[in-house]
């Protein structure tokens, strides 16, 4: 079962909205991420993006935006967005091939969801061009948690 493709129009109850200082440079960034563009408009600049089941809105900063103090770089500070896809390797590869440096290169974590399994997926993050953090990743499955002193 593909996991990350929508079989119908698909709109997700909560969707992050990211304050961006250059539309165009994030559109650039998010289009080489996979990321496709459900719609748009120009006043303010705004992009409702999609990838898979993921979306996310991304909105040029402007005199009338929600912002609650002045923004610094990097932005999203404290927070990451994860994002499942189908072949993380391969967007790996294409994000350094279009020269974005990692913020942490592709490696295979393991994560406790209760007291005898864990669930694993690879995983590897990126800045975009405001430094929101993202973490694209690839669900392996789960299996047994080692007992504890087990590696």
């Amino acid at each position: 079962m593909n996991r990350c493709a929508p079989t119908e129009p698909f709109w997700n109850p909560m969707v992050p909205e990211l304050a961006v200082s250059d539309l165009a440079a994030s559109l650039h960034f998010y289009r080489a991420c996979g990321f496709q563009v459900r719609f748009r408009r120009d006043d303010p600049p705004f992009a409702y993006l999609e990838l898979g089941r993921a979306q996310l809105m991304l909105e040029q900063d402007h005199a009338h935006s929600w912002l609650t103090a002045p923004t610094e770089t990097p932005r999203g500070r404290g927070m990451n967005l994860q994002i499942e896809v189908e072949d993380v390797e391969q967007l790996q590869a294409q994000l350094r091939q279009f020269g974005c440096p990692l913020f942490r290169a592709l490696e295979e974590s393991w994560y406790p969801v209760s007291e005898r399994e864990e669930e694993g997926q690879l995983e590897f993050l990126v800045q975009d061009p405001d430094g929101y953090l993202l973490r694209f990743c690839q669900v392996l499955g789960s299996r047994e948690r080692p007992s504890p002193g087990e590696h």
